[in-house]
């Protein structure tokens, strides 16, 4: 086996993807229609507008993206070859089943995290779909790689590390879980 771009992506990955292009139309969708004013309209004083949800979202992807190239790096300097299948180890699978909508719990996220403005609706819409096709290129790098074995630190936590296929999965988790909340928003602000 080769490390190359051109290796065929593997079932697990092919699927991650999938759900990065899902994502993009549900983020699309969840916003249509909507006015500047809803697009920044919290439900409450501690729940988040649809805009602040994808603003994070976005900002989420721009910190993952560094950390997911560091690792592919590595694992091609290490030769760690691999196609799976894939597991995503304790922490990943507990952080999955965590996120995963809909959630009983809510959380609060890291500072750095939270948006501090949020961009016009087409403006954010438009970074949205562009780091989720840097994502997916990431996805095709990363094929022949033994991802499993590869360690990232998380961008919320630096004490919480996790393997890059589960990195992956869990960026797709956390889109579902706030584009899942941005439904919930639009239905009580929208109707």
């Amino acid at each position: 086996m080769t490390l190359t771009a051109a290796a065929s992506l593997p079932t697990q990955l092919a699927l991650v993807k999938e759900e990065l292009l899902y994502a993009r139309e549900r983020a699309r969708a969840v916003c249509k229609g909507l006015d500047a004013a809803t697009w920044a309209a919290r439900p409450a004083p501690d729940e988040w507008a649809i805009g602040e949800g994808l603003t994070h979202l976005n900002a989420t992807s721009e910190r993952f993206i560094p950390i997911i190239d560091d690792a592919i790096r590595d694992g091609r300097a290490r030769k760690l070859e691999g196609n799976g299948p894939y597991g995503k180890g304790l922490i990943g699978w507990a952080l999955q089943r965590f996120l995963e909508p809909p959630y009983t719990i809510k959380t609060k996220t890291a500072p750095a995290f939270i948006p501090a403005t949020v961009s016009p609706m087409p403006e954010t819409l438009e970074r949205f779909d562009y780091l989720q096709q840097e994502v997916q290129v990431r996805i095709d790098r990363s094929a022949g790689l033994a991802l499993d074995r590869l360690r990232v630190v998380s961008p919320f936590d630096a004490r919480v590390k996790y393997n890059l296929y589960a990195a992956f999965c869990l960026i797709a988790t956390h889109q579902r879980r706030h584009l899942w909340q941005a439904e919930q928003v639009r239905v009580r602000v929208v109707g």
